[in-house]
């Protein structure tokens, strides 16, 4: 018999892992709901036809696409072999969601006659991805969004910014950097080599900066886009000194005469000095920031660790068209997404959680009656009483019970050995200091 096993990039969770992923749940959700966001949830399954498309090619094929069911699978099969077609969307009409943004966009629209504007959503629930498994990379992973949809304001960016400090902040992850960019700004620099036509696969290759290093990027544009200025852009981009100063000059130059490019330089200045004011200085400007995903068409953010390598923790931006695909057009978006995943890995590895998260129950009830009824009776009068309380289910002996109260961290054991009543007295052993001694239960 094969050992049973899970599939590739998913995982199995025990008590502590689940403490300490809803701590980090919880915490994210506080931060949320102090900046007024409120809370939906959407279903795990999409229809197909509303996650096509919006992802670029390589998102498109990383959707896990869910198969017909009976007579509609035989149908959409006897008709592939009809035709000679083997195409996976002829076998299935919904996938599961690839992210939170597309299906929030076609929720705002779906029910947009119930939404005040601007609305501030947040949303904490799983994806899936058909990706290569590696560390800090899972097929199935949760993703915690906030999203401010209706308005145009950059003021919205510069909120989010200050949410993303607060939440790192709070899991003690100080140094972090907030690298932001603009889609503006990109599409000119690539209109300024004359490569227009090639913007969504020059975003896909410069968006493996961080994977693949800034060489092999400017060998991938130079073997990938015909257009020799393209490399040499970005060749010259990548060498500049890393300070925003000199990258908003550098910039000036390159697009000056651009309208869309001086307007993306417009909004790009105006976040960073609204976020240095108030005193983020981690905010730095990232040229080569892409943010693979077609949606995004102003302010881009990623968020990184500085002494800790394990990708972006953080990522986001400006939409202003997604909900137009859905038929509601002019209302512009943006949003921000935590990978709990990645926060978790961190976390646990640098030992940041704090060690209070488990409790173990207050008491553990050992029952010397003939019946049950006298242990549950005071089980459940010491839990009205606002302590946690088990009760040993099975009559083993005593030595087995007192080995389970101490692999389970139980401070206080409770023996019950007359009919329950609130004047009654129990037997009492603290299991720090082996005292033992009897009180009465009013005294607990």
């Amino acid at each position: 018999m094969n050992k049973p096993s899970i599939p590739k990039g998913t995982r199995d969770f025990s008590p502590i892992q689940v403490i300490r992923r809803n701590y980090i749940f919880n915490t994210i959700k506080s931060v949320f709901e102090k900046y007024a966001f409120l809370p939906i949830e959407t279903p795990s399954m999409e229809k197909l036809s509303t996650l096509n498309g919006k992802y670029g090619e390589e998102g498109d094929q990383l959707l896990f696409k869910i198969l017909m069911r009976g007579a509609k699978f035989e149908k959409a099969f006897q008709k592939s072999v009809d035709k000679n077609t083997s195409n996976d969307n002829h076998f299935s009409e919904e996938a599961l969601r690839y992210d939170l943004t597309v299906p929030f966009a076609r929720y705002i629209v779906q029910h947009q006659n119930d939404i005040n504007f601007p609305f501030r959503r947040y949303q904490m629930q799983p994806v899936w991805r058909a990706d290569r498994p590696q560390k800090g990379r899972y097929r199935e992973f949760y993703q915690c969004d906030a999203d401010i949809v209706g308005s145009n304001s950059l003021d919205c960016e510069v909120e989010l910014i200050a949410i993303i400090n607060n939440v790192l902040n709070s899991f003690k992850l100080h140094n972090h950097t907030i690298f932001i960019n603009n889609r503006k700004i990109l599409s000119a620099l690539i209109d300024s080599c004359g490569a227009k036509e090639y913007f969504k696969k020059i975003t896909i290759i410069i968006d493996k900066i961080d994977k693949i290093g800034s060489d092999k990027v400017v060998e991938e544009l130079e073997k990938n886009i015909p257009i020799p200025n393209c490399a040499a852009l970005f060749s010259e981009l990548f060498s500049l000194e890393d300070s925003n100063e000199e990258l908003i000059n550098w910039l000036n130059a390159k697009i000056g005469s651009d309208d869309q490019g001086k307007i993306g330089l417009d909004e790009l200045n105006y976040v960073v000095s609204s976020a240095y004011s108030l005193g983020l200085g981690n905010v730095k400007v990232n040229l080569s920031l892409a943010r693979g995903l077609d949606y995004y068409t102003g302010s881009i953010f990623e968020v990184t660790l500085n002494d800790y390598k394990i990708g972006s923790i953080v990522g986001g931006g400006r939409y202003d068209n997604l909900t137009q695909v859905f038929g509601q057009k002019d209302l512009s978006g943006v949003g921000i997404s935590f990978g709990a995943e990645r926060i978790y890995d961190v976390m646990n590895e640098l030992n940041l959680f704090p060690k209070q998260l488990i409790t173990s129950p207050n008491y553990m009830i050992i029952n010397k009656t003939d019946s049950s009824i006298n242990a549950f009776k005071l089980a459940d009068y010491i839990r009205t009483k606002g302590s946690t309380c088990l009760l040993y289910p099975d009559n083993h002996k005593l030595k087995k019970q007192m080995k389970y109260a101490n692999d389970n961290n139980i401070q206080t054991l409770l023996f019950i050995s007359e009919d329950f009543n609130e004047n009654m007295s129990v037997e009492c052993k603290n299991m720090v200091n082996g005292i033992q001694k009897t009180i009465l239960l009013k005294d607990l």
